[in-house]
């Protein structure tokens, strides 16, 4: 057996007995050390970063990590063996997911205003407030909801009488170490021991701790909380409850349940008033879950004229058109892209990550702004700012910017491939592929060069290529176009950062008025609070559920070939963008 320590930026050691042979990765799961892993250890996403400091690991050199970093003993922990006696250096930014990642929740004033505008139309629309309980549900009882991300996890208490909020809390979902996306998380839970696994990286690593900030930052007790409404994705609402997640991802895509009845607090293992309801939003698919039945809620979609397309942007995809007539709705596998997965220097949206891209014409010198930054947040060369705020990598809403300004200046065509020159974008004559040089390694934060390459762009385009190939597949199943879209409306965390305008004009999302879009934030936390707090909105969403039509993109007939036409810049079909 062989010692490993691991040494965490910010936190205690750990140390443990290994057998040689074993994977780092997965002794850091086993020992609950927190890491992001977006391809589950399959060694393409170079993100789980560990330093050996003492001792060594065994790791063949990798495309995925730069040379000059594994000389400075840097490794993969997906693809180093332990061999003997060893110490590991586990940086912060390893776990910056954890605490570290931007999300759309109610704690700036901004959001809490949105949140409060929300609530007050659902609550205009004719939906009455207020929960019909025993009277040991009277005043100073509150409820709590929370939305179960595949990246992150948000939560609200709410005085139950008032409907005040008492308390919000926010983290990265703990299972963000078995991959990025729901088809790894299905696969680790099929493993042995995956169940109890995954369900303890949500529950107890995640809500749980979530549920005390709640409690301490109200300063109520356990013993008041009466209520809870819990709305995730299918397969994350699935790994809560430790229900099979099979099915979900194989055919004929049926899940174990889309809606549940009788859970209780003390059943969900949740602290509470032990027969307290917990309330599950409902399922509608195998990848349209209850996030979007409560965001559809908050969205007013069912309560509209007008033809509108709800649109959640997140780790998944999900979309749903129509009016308070009929609604449709489908899920886009568009890949961890949009949180900087499968991207070289992709990050997720935590400090030190760049958001947004203004390229210079000619030269293609970059200004950017950093989350984290002062208040203007630009770096770049020649940036006043550049030894104050230094980048680490390219965030979703980053990627969209920078893609979209490489196109518009010209430093890449069509397909993605780079055409321009400067001193910015380098080709390599062997494999005949260029990239573009993001920082260099004096102006990243890190020391190392942030460059974005052929493939990541090819990555970048499949992921937006999805999401406008569902909206076209669900206009033309209804013999639609564009134009008959009268609104758009964007939440989740990514789209509080888009530019709207860059993201349509690659082909992300349809050419109609700019003031068409408007922005929700977190849809699906809204929506649980509003179901917290009445019968009639916990029915309505269920009623929304009940009366949507689901379109399994991946065996509808058409869409291979829509999704195939939107893989360009902007598109084959240069007349949806003109």
């Amino acid at each position: 057996m062989a010692t490993i320590v691991f040494k965490i930026e910010n936190g205690n050691d750990v140390k443990v007995l290994a057998e040689p042979g074993t994977i780092l990765l997965d002794l850091m799961k086993e020992y609950d050390i927190s890491i992001d892993a977006p391809c589950s250890g399959n060694g393409t996403c170079g993100k789980c970063h560990v330093r050996v400091i003492a001792g060594s690991v065994d790791m063949d050199r990798m495309h995925s990590l730069p040379d000059e970093d594994y000389d400075d003993q840097w490794r993969l922990a997906c693809q180093s063996k332990v061999v003997s006696d060893a110490t590991i250096w586990v940086p912060a930014e390893a776990a910056a997911f954890r605490s570290d990642i931007r999300t759309a929740d109610i704690s700036s004033p901004e959001e809490l205003k949105r949140y409060e505008d929300a609530i007050g139309q659902i609550f205009s629309a004719g939906i009455v407030r207020g929960v019909v309980t025993d009277e040991s549900f009277a005043n100073g009882c509150v409820g709590i909801a929370i939305d179960i991300g595949t990246t992150t996890c948000t939560a609200a208490m709410l005085d139950l009488s008032t409907g005040t909020v008492l308390g919000k809390s926010s983290m990265g979902n703990g299972q963000i170490r078995y991959g990025a996306d729901v088809i790894n998380r299905i696969i680790q839970q099929s493993k042995e021991g995956g169940v109890e696994k995954l369900q303890k990286a949500v529950r107890e690593e995640t809500i749980l701790p979530m549920i005390e900030e709640l409690l301490k930052e109200s300063g109520k007790s356990e013993d008041q909380i009466v209520r809870y409404v819990i709305a995730g994705n299918t397969t994350m609402e699935h790994l809560f409850l430790g229900a099979d997640g099979q099915s979900i991802r194989l055919e004929p895509y049926v899940p174990e349940f889309l809606q549940r009845e009788g859970d209780t607090i003390v059943s969900c293992g949740l602290p509470g008033k032990t027969d307290g309801k917990v309330i599950f939003a409902p399922n509608v698919g195998s990848y349209v879950g209850g996030d979007i039945t409560a965001g559809a809620l908050d969205s007013m979609i069912w309560n509209s004229e007008e033809l509108s397309l709800f649109i959640d942007l997140g780790t998944n995809g999900e979309l749903v058109f129509g009016n308070s007539d009929y609604l449709l709705t489908c899920a886009c596998s568009a890949g961890p892209a949009f949180e900087g997965g499968d991207i070289s220097c992709g990050m997720r949206a935590t400090t030190g990550a760049i958001d947004s891209v203004e390229l210079e014409d000619g030269t293609f010198e970059p200004k950017y702004s950093i989350i984290g930054g002062n208040s203007d947040g630009m770096g770049g060369r020649g940036s006043e700012n550049v030894d104050a705020v230094k980048p680490k990598g390219l965030c979703g809403s980053g990627l969209i910017s920078i893609i979209s300004e490489l196109f518009r200046t010209g430093a890449i065509n069509a397909k993605g491939k780079f055409t321009g020159t400067g001193e910015r974008i380098r080709y390599d004559e062997e494999i005949g592929c260029g990239e573009y040089i993001v920082a260099t390694e004096e102006e990243s934060a890190t020391g190392v060069e942030l460059t974005l390459t052929e493939s990541d762009l090819d990555n970048f385009i499949r992921a937006k290529g999805a999401i406008f190939s569902a909206i076209q597949t669900m206009l033309k199943s209804l013999d639609m176009d564009i134009d008959c879209i009268e609104k758009v409306i964007i939440a989740g965390g990514i789209g509080s950062g888009i530019d709207i305008a860059k993201a349509i004009s690659i082909g992300m999302l349809p050419k109609i008025p700019l003031e068409k879009y408007s922005y929700i934030g977190n849809s699906s936390l809204t929506g649980a609070c509003a179901m917290l707090l009445s019968d009639e909105a916990e029915q309505e969403v269920f009623d929304i559920a009940n009366n949507m039509t689901y379109i399994e993109l991946s065996t509808y007939p058409g869409y291979m070939d829509e999704l195939l036409a939107a893989c360009f810049l902007p598109h084959t079909d240069a007349t949806l963008f003109d």
